[in-house]
């Protein structure tokens, strides 16, 4: 599609199971501020069945459009039925900028929407700005994270942007703001949807918070030395009320499944408290932890690249500092526990 008569950004936003991803949100904040300066209206895409309920949310978080594609054949996701649904309407509407979430689905179904409407796609980004010709200026990691690439889209509209959540940051909401909505009729036929969702089985592990939405992570690096050290990991996320993540090198060895890798090639979080501990700090895994608000690096080497981003460093072999931070941890919750606040007692005496 050609640049003329197209504008307006739009953010594609992931809901599963009736409600709507943490990076959805995300994604309105900075499309409100891409919008703001191009002058142009911030709309929100909801694809699904029986979801009108979550366009206040949007709306409250900066969406002044809400665009919704309800069918019953778009209940669960398959990538043939969003991708035409989404299609369709790119064409009919012509939006300037569209974002989605590099999500799992987001990175299935974006591309799948790129090539349909034959224009590009930048994946994981992790900034976004206008430059001074109105173009959408894409930045993203490139060569192993060991430069920063600015992307623009000279030719074709719209530009199209998968985003990292736990980059960008949510706007404060104004939920006197009401949805303005706009019902899209869709053209779906059974036969295009070649994907039929039989059942969903959700993985259920012992690592139950995901890191991605967690507010403390405790994480491991090469220098635990083996897998059954990762014990160590555990008592002091169990303490913490904390998920579980891990560095590329782990993850590749096998000790953690993928999904709590952190990193370039694995989740970006942002929680309040991240915990490295013999992690050295290399810049694939800082680029994946280094938003967090406060990190305390515990590591034997002084010299390590962890230490320049960590808020608190300790240097020290973690055989000994971390059981030793878990036990002075357990002692202190359990004397909060044991402190019992007693009554006060009033003596009243009659006049």
């Amino acid at each position: 599609m050609s640049r003329e008569g197209t504008k307006d950004v739009w953010v594609v936003s992931e809901q599963q199971e009736g409600k709507l991803r943490p990076v959805s949100f995300e994604l309105l904040g900075i499309g409100k501020r891409l919008s703001e300066k191009l002058g142009e209206e911030l709309a929100a895409v909801l694809i699904g069945d029986k979801i009108s309920d979550l366009a206040k949310p949007l709306a409250a978080y900066g969406a002044d459009k809400v665009y919704l594609l309800e069918d019953d054949q778009l209940g669960r996701y398959t990538p043939d039925g969003y991708t035409t649904a989404l299609s369709e309407l790119i064409l009919k509407k012509k939006p300037s900028i569209v974002l989605f979430g590099a999500t799992m689905i987001g990175r299935e179904f974006a591309p799948r929407v790129a090539a349909r409407i034959q224009t590009g796609l930048t994946a994981d980004c992790t900034g976004l700005d206008i430059d001074d010709e109105g173009r959408l200026v894409q930045i993203r990691p490139a060569f192993g994270g060991k430069l920063m690439a600015m992307i623009v889209c000279p030719k074709r509209r719209p530009q199209m942007s998968t985003v990292r959540p736990n980059v960008m940051k949510k706007s404060n909401p104004d939920w006197s703001r009401e949805p303005k909505i706009e019902r899209v009729e869709i053209n779906l036929v059974p036969e295009s949807i070649r994907t039929k969702i039989l059942d969903i089985v959700k993985e259920v592990s012992s690592e139950m918070i995901k890191v991605e939405e967690a507010r403390i992570i405790v994480s491991g690096g090469r220098g635990l030395g083996s897998p059954e050290n990762l014990k160590m990991i555990e008592d002091l996320a169990q303490v913490l009320g904390a998920a579980i993540g891990g560095s590329r090198a782990i993850v590749d060895a096998g000790w953690l499944p993928h999904h709590q890798q952190i990193g370039q090639t694995g989740k970006t979080v942002a929680p309040r408290l991240y915990v490295a501990i013999g992690i050295s700090g290399a810049i694939q895994h800082l680029v994946g932890m280094q938003t967090s608000d406060i990190i305390v690096a515990i590591n034997k080497d002084p010299e390590a690249p962890i230490f320049k981003v960590a808020t608190f460093g300790i240097v020290g072999d973690l055989f000994q500092v971390v059981p030793a931070i878990t036990e002075s941890l357990r002692k202190a919750i359990a004397k909060k526990n044991q402190t019992v606040r007693k009554p006060s007692t009033f003596e009243f005496s009659t006049l």
